[in-house]
């Protein structure tokens, strides 16, 4: 269990999310309150449609809430009042990003789709190579380098995602339904390496997942349910 000592990291104050369909208000979610600390691994679950993911892009700010704000750490930054630039360079330097479906990029190699982040971010090519070879490692994958990700199995191109995610060390990791392409021997060899990397680097882990023996190896589960939570 994550002690509540640790500094707050992120924290969703009243995040209101509403769609329109023609002239229709599609309310998603309905004023959600959500700490996350330092380190904090944290699970969100509930049925489809509830807002799980909805929320995970608002705190990743690819999405702009309709109300509500979100504040980063202890001084309290509302992320949604940054300027463009400003927030990309957030997103890019604090915030990684593993999805259900790795989005790997096809002509490039594992080593070469874990540097890009890095390469993109201004890194030189040495110390994003020796980073992407490190993390690599750390997956698992070493024997891999060089493979693309047709040349790799599921459970491989989603670590390879992972090390991508991690490469410019942030400090929140947002997952959305990272096992949900895989079999079950996969899908705990991912949440173990995910273990790993928090217990490794402090990396905060949040975890969508519609599995409950998944979100049950996080420090803390919560459900939503109809745009809000309830436990």
């Amino acid at each position: 269990m994550i002690e509540t000592q640790q500094p707050i990291l992120i924290r969703a104050e009243n995040v209101r999310k509403s769609f329109f369909k023609s002239k229709t208000e599609i309310p998603v979610l309905r004023g959600v309150d959500l700490t996350i600390r330092t380190g904090e691994m944290l699970a969100i679950t509930g049925a489809s449609g509830v807002g799980k993911s909805t929320l995970l892009h608002i705190l990743g700010t690819l999405e702009e809430p309709s109300g509500g704000r979100v504040v980063y750490g202890e001084k309290s930054q509302d992320l949604f009042r940054m300027g463009e630039k400003e927030l990309a360079r957030f997103r890019n330097r604090s915030l990684g990003f593993v999805f259900q479906f790795h989005y790997l990029l096809p002509e490039f190699t594992a080593l070469e789709n874990v540097m890009m982040p890095g390469l993109i971010a201004g890194l030189d090519r040495g110390p994003a190579e020796r980073q992407a070879k490190e993390l690599l490692g750390f997956v698992g994958l070493s024997h891999r380098l060089l493979h693309r990700p047709a040349e790799l199995s599921g459970g491989e191109q989603q670590r390879v995602a992972i090390a991508r995610a991690v490469i410019l060390r942030p400090k929140l990791l947002l997952a959305d339904e990272l096992t949900g392409n895989l079999d079950s021997v996969n899908s705990a060899n991912v949440i173990d390496l995910l273990a790993k990397l928090n217990q490794a680097t402090g990396v905060a882990v949040l975890l969508v997942t519609h599995d409950q023996e998944i979100a049950t190896k996080m420090h803390r589960i919560l459900v939503m349910r109809d745009g809000k939570f309830v436990s």
